[in-house]
């Protein structure tokens, strides 16, 4: 984990990654995966459990670049655009998420101070729909999904452009997220503060932007 820095007094933004950052749920990664593994099985001409196979074979093989689910798809000859129609079709947040009075706490007193941003790697509709079950839709100045630039993080055009748009210097902006080579090592290597957090209690650290 991440330690916070101490020079918080200069932070203006705050960017967080969703899924798997602002609540964590085996249950919709569940879901996520299969329809991945059903996608790969259509493109390869395998069964579902051999496509669940080369998927991990090339988030493996890519793992120094995050070994991201997008990019993994990419290397078996899948589209990004067709892979996020199938995750917004076969994924259904609804009913397996629901608020956390402390999260939605923490992004009111955030909000109040900082400009709060999301970047995922999720597509725009199921993002909405995540957000809307775990209370959160609407707490962002600006959201950017895969949709944006249809390049997966970790991204350096995407990650300029975002920064570029947020209009702070890299060292006003904190990004927050649970993997960090996909989430957090570049932003890190453009002079951003960065929060590696892989539970809500990690996350909570962040009360500390609002003493």
């Amino acid at each position: 984990m991440t330690e916070l820095l101490p020079s918080f007094a200069r932070i203006r933004a705050i960017v967080f990654d969703l899924d798997g950052t602002l609540y964590q749920s085996d249950q919709l990664g569940e879901e996520v995966n299969l329809a991945a593994c059903r996608y790969a099985a259509d493109l390869q001409d395998v069964s579902v459990e051999e496509g669940f196979t080369r998927i991990e074979s090339e988030r493996i093989r890519q793992k120094e670049s995050g070994g991201t689910l997008s990019k993994a798809i990419e290397a078996l000859g899948g589209t990004l655009q067709e892979l996020h129609q199938r995750l917004s079709d076969e994924v259904h947040p609804e009913g397996v998420l629901a608020p956390d009075p402390r999260v939605l706490k923490l992004l009111q007193d955030l909000g109040a101070r900082y400009e709060l941003v999301i970047y995922t790697n999720n597509n725009r509709a199921l993002s909405a729909r995540i957000m809307k079950e775990i209370g959160v839709y609407g707490m962002f100045a600006r959201t950017y999904t895969i949709q944006d630039f249809w390049r997966p993080k970790p991204d350096r055009d995407a990650l300029s452009t975002i920064l570029k748009e947020i209009g702070h210097p890299p060292e006003e902006v904190l990004f927050v997220g649970d993997r960090y080579d996909v989430d957090l090592r570049l932003p890190r290597e453009l002079g951003c503060p960065v929060l590696e957090s892989q539970t809500i209690e990690e996350l909570l650290q962040l009360r500390e932007l609002c003493k």
